[in-house]
C-alpha cells in the first residue's frame, strides 16, 4: 500500500497531459484508490517527452513513438480517464468547474472538481522578426517542441535540398539540434544575441569549451549577433539579415525559449512571476484553494534561493507533478527543493551543472569564491583519456560547496551528481577533496578530478 494513501472519494481534473499532469494523475492514483481522476489534454498525444527531439531529428533512433510510450487507454487500465482533443478554455474557482471544449465534435460542457492541477507546459516564442511567420507559414521556419515539430523537420532534413540550416538560439535545444543536423551532414550556423550560449545556466568559463567544440567541428557560431529581418532570395533561399551580416539558409530552426501557457487563467488572479509562470509552494498549490500547478507553466521552490525559479525541464516537471499528485490524493508531503541541476552533450563534449553558478551567487549577494581546475578523466596509460574541467563555488569562511560546473569527455556529467549530494548534504570543499570516490584505471586517476577541485579550493 502506498503510504497515507485514501479511500476518500473526490473529483481531480489534471489540465494537460504530459510530464507533470500524467505524473501527478498516476500518483494520486496510487495514493487514492477512489477518486475520480481526469485528465484533459488539448492534443492527440501525452507524456510525450520533447527532450528526445533532437535525438530524433538527428536519426539517433527512428521509432518517434518512442517519446510518447504510454497511451490514453494505458491509464484508464489504471483507473485514470485521459481525454485527448479536449481543450479547457476556462476554470471557474468558485463553483469549481472548468469549461471544456471537445476539439473533435465542438461541444463544450462543464465539468466538476474538487481539486485542479493546471499542468499546461509551454509553447515556443516567435521572435518580433519581420519574415519569420511567413516562413513557418511555408515550412522554412520551425520550431522543436512538439511530435509534429520532429516528424515535420525530420521529413525536411532528410531532403537533400536542404543543405545549409540556420539555428537560433544556442540554449540546452539549440546546441542539441545543431549536433543533430551536423550529424545528418549539414553545415549549420548558430546565432544567439548573448555573449556566449547557455548563458542562463552555464558561466562563461564553461561555455568557451561548448564555443571551442563547436569550431573544432565546423559548426559557424555567431555570439551577440540578432536576427533582424528574414527575407526570400529570388532562389527561394532563406536570406538572414542580423546586426552584423547576411547569411542564406535553406531552412531555419528556432530556439528561442518558450513561455508559460497561463493566458487563459489571467482572470483568476493567482500569483505569477513576471512571464506569467505561476508561482507554487513546495507542495505546487498555487494562491488559490485547491488549484496547483506544475511543469513549464509553472516556477519550482529552489533550495538554495528564496525567490521561486522558473525551470522548464522535464526532471522537475516530473518530481513536482508526482508530490502534486500526492498531496490531491490525500497525502502530506513536500518538495525538497531544487539545485538547478542540468546538462548536455555537444558532439563530443559533455557539460553539467548544479547548485549556484558564480553569476547567481552574486545576484544572491553571497560572500562567495571560485575556482576552476583542469585536470584528466582518468589515466594516462589506458586509452581514451580526455580533458576536464571542474569549477566550483563556495562561501568564503565555512569553504561550504554551493555549486559546481563539468566539462569534459566521456563520464564528465556523471560526476555533476556526486556535487549534488554534497550541496544537498552541506559538504566543504576539504570533504570533496577528500571524498572516497572510485578508482580504476578506465574511469579515474587515483585522485578523482573532483577531489583535486576540493583540495585547490581555499
Amino acid at each position: 500500500m502506498t503510504p497515507h494513501a485514501t479511500d476518500d472519494v473526490f473529483d481531480i481534473v489534471v489540465i494537460g497531459a504530459e510530464a507533470a499532469g500524467m505524473s501527478a494523475a498516476a500518483k494520486a492514483r496510487r495514493v487514492n484508490r477512489n477518486a475520480r481522476i481526469t485528465v484533459f489534454e488539448r492534443s492527440d498525444v501525452i507524456s510525450f517527452g520533447a527532450c528526445g527531439l533532437p535525438y530524433y531529428i538527428g536519426d539517433f533512433f527512428s521509432d518517434s513513438k518512442e517519446m510518447a510510450e504510454f497511451t490514453p487507454e494505458l491509464f484508464a487500465q489504471r483507473g485514470v480517464d485521459v481525454r485527448t482533443g479536449h481543450h479547457v478554455k476556462e476554470v471557474d474557482p468558485v463553483n469549481q468547474t472548468v469549461a471544456v471544449t471537445n476539439l473533435r465534435t465542438g461541444e463544450t460542457f462543464e465539468h466538476p472538481y474538487n481539486r485542479l492541477l493546471i499542468a499546461t507546459g509551454a509553447s515556443p516564442v516567435m521572435p518580433p522578426v519581420p519574415g519569420l511567420q511567413e516562413g513557418f507559414d511555408n515550412g522554412r521556419v520551425s520550431f522543436v517542441k512538439t511530435m509534429q515539430d520532429g516528424i515535420h523537420l525530420k521529413e525536411t532534413v532528410a531532403n537533400e535540398q536542404i543543405q545549409d540550416i540556420a539555428v537560433i538560439g544556442a540554449g540546452y535545444i539549440g546546441l542539441e539540434m545543431a549536433e543533430a543536423l551536423h550529424r545528418q551532414g549539414k553545415t549549420v550556423r548558430i546565432f544567439d544575441s548573448a555573449s556566449h550560449p547557455l548563458s542562463g545556466s552555464f558561466d562563461s568559463d564553461i561555455a568557451k569549451l561548448i564555443c571551442e567544440e563547436l569550431d573544432q567541428h565546423g559548426i559557424s557560431s555567431h555570439w551577440q549577433e540578432a536576427l533582424q529581418q528574414v527575407t526570400t532570395a529570388d532562389n527561394q533561399r532563406l536570406i538572414l539579415t542580423t546586426d552584423k551580416g547576411e547569411y542564406q539558409a535553406d531552412l531555419i530552426i528556432l530556439c528561442t525559449g518558450v513561455r508559460p501557457n497561463t493566458d487563459f487563467i489571467k482572470h483568476l488572479g493567482l500569483d505569477t512571476a513576471s512571464n506569467g509562470a505561476i508561482i507554487v509552494d513546495d507542495q505546487a498549490r498555487t494562491s488559490l484553494p485547491d488549484i496547483f500547478a506544475a511543469g513549464d507553466c509553472a516556477t519550482i521552490p529552489h533550495a538554495q534561493i528564496n525567490n521561486p525559479v522558473w525551470i522548464p525541464l522535464a526532471t522537475y516537471a516530473n518530481k513536482l507533478g508526482r508530490i502534486a499528485g500526492e498531496v490531491m490524493g490525500g497525502a502530506d508531503t513536500h518538495f525538497p527543493g531544487a539545485y538547478g541541476a542540468a546538462c548536455l552533450q555537444v558532439l563530443g563534449l559533455e557539460a553539467g551543472r548544479v547548485g549556484l553558478s558564480e553569476k547567481e551567487a552574486i545576484a544572491q549577494g553571497l560572500d562567495y569564491k571560485a575556482v576552476i581546475i583542469r585536470d584528466k578523466d582518468h589515466t594516462s596509460y589506458y586509452p581514451g583519456q580526455s580533458d576536464i574541467l571542474v569549477k566550483l563555488v563556495y562561501e568564503s569562511e565555512t569553504r561550504k560547496i554551493l555549486g559546481g560546473q563539468i566539462a569534459g569527455g566521456r563520464g564528465a556529467v556523471l560526476r555533476v551528481n556526486a556535487l549534488a549530494m554534497a550541496i544537498k548534504g552541506g559538504l566543504t570543499t576539504s570533504d570533496l577533496g577528500m571524498m572516497d570516490f572510485c578508482y580504476a584505471p578506465p574511469f579515474a586517476r587515483t585522485w578523482d578530478a573532483l577531489n583535486v577541485a576540493g583540495n585547490v579550493a581555499k
